[in-house]
């Protein structure tokens, strides 16, 4: 009985975790790749890689994590930062399985177990979520870590008061040091930790507030690792954030401020409709009906209603006022609160039916989860980054065909990135000297190029191209851009 009890409680998480592990590794790029608007990974490989600083906001809880999944002895370097990513939605997908599972009855029916794993597997199946899921970028992470603060505020540790503080308190300074749209959760920390039966507006006693923030702080501290590693002077060193003024430039993410808030009050309306078209691509009609009778029908004020009605709102809030092409990244934690409330839509109901004989019940669950299953094949090809070769050509055949001591000007973050990996991560082709064209205009990259490139006389203040390669007149000019095609065009001295 022990053995079938069990077996019964754990089958459904392990058959959640083994079974998106091998989706995601099946459809994980083998190296660098462009798939997936994940241009930005050649920049968050490198830096990770040479104690170096990526583009805004920096990003220190992410390059820690992702050194410690460089060191395994698996894959190219960027095979095994991808991997990063795909731990995280896992993990991301078993926090939302207990968060629905737990929810009711403690997680201990049959019902429970197939409405968290129904939103699992929504949740980890979802276009947005398992295309993050399978290159280098920092929103996998940053699911896991907005489903990690949701579970210890729904269902905190059996801790004591202080303990519960440093926990809710540093994990949110975590959460923001991996990206800083996580400051949209700080009322959480207003929240009261204990297990107890307040209500769950109700707010934390001041000392227990003043210790969250507290530990918060100590959390954020992890951002003064960035004027470490500029300090070491690395290849890839985003604002040199040496300076009071340098680092709040990096950490503040100004050089994106123009994406914000850019929309007039009748393009944001124009947005709002597309809203309900994404989230039906997300998640199918199924699982928009579902969530609708989770939200709305079996509504209850409890934690976990209430905190997933906040992460739903502000993160598809700020997605839509986010004016870039890849705005749609910004609703990740959104759809992690979307599958909750599937569950929720699947769970209430099954708990409140007597379902005899038992089978009945596990063919429902069956054919719900068969439905987030064939949705999985019927979206594959559109998340599949293992075929994706783009980026690796266009590097080693930028290698390839640039002169010996040439003078490489490259303009586009999918090319620069890219060069930037084979030739800083990689080491490869040290006699060049590869120039970012637009960030020629910063000094922190000027004196990022003299001190990467000793033998490189750099013109400043704010020099053009032409005035780089006017101070360098023995050396070969490469001009190299990527559109659909690589653009390589060399003049020897």
């Amino acid at each position: 009985m022990q053995i079938t009890k069990f077996i019964r409680r754990h089958f459904p998480p392990l058959a959640l975790l083994l079974t998106l592990s091998t989706a995601y590794l099946l459809t994980l790029a083998p190296g660098l790749t462009w798939a997936n608007n994940g241009s930005d990974g050649g920049d968050l490989v490198s830096a990770a890689y040479t104690n170096g600083i990526p583009h805004p906001t920096g990003y220190p809880t992410y390059l820690f994590l992702a050194r410690l999944f460089q060191w395994m002895p698996v894959g190219s370097l960027a095979y095994r930062t991808h991997l990063l990513s795909a731990a995280a939605t896992v993990l991301a997908s078993l926090f939302v399985y207990q968060l629905v599972a737990r929810e009711m009855e403690d997680g201990a029916s049959g019902a429970a177990r197939l409405a968290g794993l129904t939103a699992g597997f929504a949740f980890g199946f979802s276009p947005l979520v398992w295309s993050q899921a399978v290159i280098t970028e920092v929103y996998a992470l940053h699911s896991l870590l907005v489903a990690a603060l949701l579970f210890c505020l729904v269902h905190p540790p059996r801790w004591d008061q202080k303990n519960l503080d440093l926990l809710h308190g540093s994990l949110m300074g975590l959460t923001m040091g991996n990206h800083l749209t996580a400051a949209l959760l700080l009322p959480f920390l207003f929240f009261p930790s204990q297990r107890d039966n307040l209500p769950p507006l109700s707010g934390g006693s001041a000392s227990s507030i003043l210790r969250k923030l507290i530990w918060l702080l100590a959390g954020l501290s992890i951002y003064l690792t960035l004027p470490l590693r500029a300090w070491s002077r690395p290849p890839i060193n985003w604002g040199n954030p040496v300076t009071l003024k340098q680092f709040w430039w990096l950490v503040s993410g100004e050089l994106y401020r123009g994406y914000y808030l850019q929309f007039s009050p009748a393009e944001i309306g124009g947005r709002m409709p597309d809203v309900p078209s994404f989230l039906l691509h997300q998640f199918g009609w199924l699982g928009f009906l579902l969530a609708v009778a989770g939200l709305i029908v079996f509504f209850k004020p409890s934690r976990l209603y209430l905190s997933t009605i906040w992460v739903g709102l502000v993160f598809g809030v700020f997605a839509i006022l986010y004016a870039s092409g890849d705005s749609d990244v910004y609703f990740h934690p959104a759809s992690l609160a979307f599958a909750v409330w599937i569950g929720l839509g699947v769970g209430h109901p099954l708990n409140r039916i007597r379902w005899q004989p038992r089978f009945v019940l596990w063919a429902a669950g069956f054919l719900l989860l068969g439905y987030f299953a064939l949705r999985a094949f019927g979206i594959v090809g559109e998340v599949d980054a293992s075929q994706d070769r783009r980026a690796e050509a266009f590097g080693r055949q930028v290698l390839v065909q640039v002169p010996k001591d040439a003078l490489v000007f490259i303009k586009g973050d999918k090319a620069v990135f890219a060069v930037w990996y084979f030739h800083f991560a990689l080491d490869q082709r040290p006699d060049m000297a590869v120039i970012a064209e637009e960030l020629l205009h910063f000094d922190w990259y000027l004196e990022t190029l003299r001190e990467t490139y000793p033998a490189l006389a750099v013109p400043g203040p704010f020099p053009w191209a032409q005035n780089v390669a006017d101070a360098n007149p023995d050396r070969p000019i490469c001009y190299v851009q990527y559109t659909n095609r690589t653009e390589l065009d060399c003049h020897l001295p």
